[in-house]
């Protein structure tokens, strides 16, 4: 297993959000902040709505343009393959590139996952371009509904590094309050940001993967955010307790069957942390992967990693989406004493103990 150096890449980041959750509204407010001067924003063509007449105009083909931020805008008429390729060169003076970071904007409808293993697989993109985060704007209001009922709308919000909860105006308690619940048992680990009409800090967007542009020491606690998952569990735990009693109260039977449907979208997501005290050989790890993505690699929407490898004194960082990993990296020490290795996983459909009986029956006794 070859591991891979960090080095200088272009970050992107990933802004999702199901139709009508305040995507563009947010897209709006973010390029008029000095944070995104020097950004490229890329926009897909079946927006619900487009932005700002000002920054973006109407066309029936590629369209790039400069904002009055000093942002760069394109309109995807195409291959986002192609759009990416293409950029480098074209927004290019003497030689130098006139942007320092990417922000995609996808469809309402989209699913996230085909983006990012292009980010991570597409040779030529791979090498320009690094993941920086996934941020999903999701609809206090709305939102639950969305997640039960669209698969798309529940990747996003599970596989988001931030969540921007919109429109609380419109959303009565008990709404914010379930789909905080539900957003406990999907991505406990992501931060959760309130914003009022699409007004949001471009800071807490930005800097969200392992690597930050200015080179500093990477923040492995802030990435992995291993502490949620804890806490997620012991908040099951209470769940069930408190559900228990309402059954036998009888106080809202329907609340009840609501709660127990199989057949919603977010009861089938998962959310756990699984540690491994001892140090790993490359081998294992490689099999034990390579095992995970041939059976449930679909099912694993989100999976993070800090590993302690046999004959590597410096600790390995891995990130998977779904069956697709990046080339696992070396950091320059560990983050603290622990020197256990801890994935974070975000699953559909796939337990804790298939996880840990997998590695169980390949590591040697």
């Amino acid at each position: 297993m070859s591991f891979a150096t960090s080095r200088p890449l272009i970050p992107v980041t990933l802004l999702t959000g199901f139709l009508g959750s305040g995507k563009t509204t947010l897209l709006n407010n973010l390029v008029r902040q000095p944070e995104l001067a020097d950004a490229l924003v890329i926009i897909n063509e079946f927006g619900e709505m487009p932005l700002d007449h000002a920054l973006v105009a109407h066309s029936t083909e590629n369209l790039v343009m400069e904002m009055s931020s000093g942002c760069l805008c394109c309109t995807i008429r195409g291959d986002l393959v192609k759009t990416l390729q293409d950029i480098t060169w074209r927004f290019s003076r003497q030689g130098h590139r006139q942007f320092r970071r990417v922000v995609i904007e996808t469809t309402g409808l989209a699913d996230p996952a085909p983006i990012v293993h292009t980010l991570m697989t597409h040779p030529s993109i791979a090498s320009r371009y690094r993941l920086d985060g996934i941020v999903t704007t999701l609809d206090l209001a709305t939102g639950l509904h969305s997640l039960e009922r669209h698969t798309e709308a529940l990747k996003q919000a599970a596989m988001a590094d931030c969540l921007l909860l919109t429109k609380a105006d419109l959303a009565s308690t008990e709404q914010r309050t379930e789909l905080l619940r539900r957003l406990d048992g999907i991505n406990p680990a992501a931060p959760r940001w309130m914003i009022s009409h699409g007004e949001a800090s471009a800071s807490k967007i930005l800097e969200l993967g392992l690597f930050s542009t200015e080179g500093k020491m990477p923040d492995v606690k802030r990435w992995l955010r291993e502490e949620a998952y804890a806490s997620q569990r012991a908040n099951a735990h209470d769940h069930d307790h408190d559900h228990d009693h309402d059954h036998d109260h009888d106080h809202d039977a329907h609340h009840h069957a609501h709660e127990h449907d199989v057949n919603r979208h977010d009861d089938q997501v998962r959310a756990f942390c699984f540690s491994i005290d001892r140090p790993i050989s490359e081998d294992l790890l490689a099999s034990w992967l390579e095992l995970l993505m041939s059976f449930v690699g679909s099912d694993i929407l989100r999976v993070k990693g800090i590993l302690n490898v046999e004959g590597n004194e410096q600790p390995i960082v891995i990130h998977g989406v779904q069956h697709i990993f990046h080339p696992p990296a070396r950091l320059p020490a560990w983050p603290d004493e622990d020197r256990r290795s801890r994935l974070v996983f975000i699953t559909r459909n796939v337990g804790r103990d298939v996880i840990e009986r997998t590695f169980q029956v390949l590591r040697p006794r």
